[in-house]
């Protein structure tokens, strides 16, 4: 059994069990967030696809930690100018375990 849920704007396929990083979250690690945005349940065959979303359905997942992805260099070179710059980022993440697909 398998769902596609909305989180935070961006899609993700979950199931029972798996852990995801998305977009940072405003909640608490060890605490426990819904998710009514589902798009898609399948159950072993039996599709279930919302317009646009699945009525009934809710996804729930455990905080498990605040954390930063890998750091992403930007790097500008204009040529024969002698322009450089360089820069870097880390996109804040939070990573969450599905507890449950109801």
């Amino acid at each position: 059994m398998y769902a596609i849920v909305d989180i935070a704007g961006q899609q993700f396929k979950v199931e029972k069990g798996s852990k995801i990083f998305v977009n940072r979250l405003a909640a608490d690690v060890d605490s426990s967030v819904n998710f009514d945005k589902v798009l898609l349940i399948d159950n072993e065959g039996a599709v279930q696809v919302g317009a646009p979303y699945v009525a009934g359905a809710t996804v729930k997942a455990t905080v498990m930690e605040h954390c930063k992805a890998d750091k992403v260099i930007v790097f500008h070179k204009i040529r024969r100018k002698g322009l450089t710059k360089k820069n870097g980022h880390r996109q804040y993440l939070t990573k969450i375990q599905i507890d449950e697909i109801a």
